[in-house]
């Protein structure tokens, strides 16, 4: 008897041994995702100077983050991080990428817009949860196109939840918008970006002002189009971030100067991203760097953009080169 009462203290010890040590892993690899998921923590990617070092490094980063979510998957910080590098990654190097390649290369050209569509849905998806398991019936009340009701109870916290998820919704839509599946599920996604400026109006030194230059820049009029509206939230983007960012640039260039077919403003503002120094804001580098490159191919490929003149002036730009 004596035994047997033995036998079972030690099994008793034992199971609380294993408890403990699950909860010591559990608290360090908390630990672990606090320091991962810190305010600048992100800065190790955008504030690179080689994209293709970035480029290679991503896809392990975001499966580490997307395994250590799944082992904590109380912690706010892992989701708002996986879901958003998968976005960004799907933006950075899927989707412009594969807009640079020529006619040519077209089913690569397909299978990297179609990856980026699916990497844009997943993010969206993880952080749509995560806003849902904060705030109970989110989801339900966005599927049932009740925006009021989901979104009222969001406070400035929840700023890069909704940005990173419109991000990733739109994201997808920009690349099939003949989708008539995500295309009418947009206005959610506006609706979320409306709020991120109701609750934090310059919300990442004015990222979300940018937004607002290539929607009403690139949407038509009948859908909320408005190229006043574009030029405003322009201004104000290059407010909050003094100066310092190239995106408002490049936005402005490709939607508002492409549809009013402004070639000339077109240069000046592509030519104003080329002269910007990517060192002179240093957390975002990388994307300076990388609108470079875009600015370069757009400048190189305005025919594709505009109607007149590109040939003459071109021609002009060569002769002037050679001298």
């Amino acid at each position: 008897m004596r035994i047997r009462k033995q036998y079972i203290l030690l099994v008793v010890v034992l199971a609380l041994l294993v408890l403990d040590c699950c909860s010591i892993k559990k608290l360090a690899m908390n630990q672990v995702a606090n320091a991962l998921t810190a305010p600048g923590g992100s800065t190790v990617f955008t504030g690179d100077n080689d994209p293709e070092l970035v480029g290679d490094a991503l896809p392990f980063a975001i499966k580490m983050y997307e395994s250590m979510m799944v082992s904590i998957p109380w912690h706010e910080g892992l989701k708002l991080q996986t879901g958003s590098l998968y976005i960004m990654y799907a933006n950075a190097f899927l989707q412009s990428p594969a807009e640079m390649l020529p006619d040519i290369e077209f089913d690569k050209q397909e299978f990297l817009l179609n990856r980026a569509r699916n990497l844009y849905l997943r993010g969206r998806d993880i952080i749509l949860k995560a806003l849902d398991k904060k705030h109970p019936g989110f989801l339900k009340n966005m599927n049932e196109k009740n925006y009021d009701r989901a979104l009222a109870p969001m406070k400035k916290e929840d700023a890069p939840f909704l940005y990173w998820g419109a991000a990733g919704w739109l994201g997808a839509y920009a690349i099939d918008p003949l989708d008539m599946k995500i295309g009418l599920t947009v206005p959610g996604a506006k609706a979320m970006m409306d709020k991120v400026l109701q609750v934090d109006k310059n919300f990442e030194k004015g990222t979300i002002h940018d937004f607002y230059v290539s929607y009403y820049g690139a949407m038509p009029e009948n859908m909320g189009g408005d190229a006043n509206k574009a030029r405003e939230h322009y201004k104000k983007a290059l407010e909050a971030a003094g100066g310092k960012t190239t995106s408002p640039h490049l936005s402005l260039a490709t939607s508002v100067s492409v549809n009013e077919q402004n070639l000339k403003e077109f240069r000046e503002l592509l030519n104003k991203v080329l002269e910007a120094d990517p060192d002179v804001d240093p957390e975002n580098r990388l994307v300076n760097i990388l609108n470079q490159r875009k600015a370069r191919w757009l400048l190189k490929h305005a025919g594709d953009f505009f109607l007149e003149g590109t040939d003459e002036e071109d021609e002009q730009n060569s002769e002037d080169e050679l001298k």
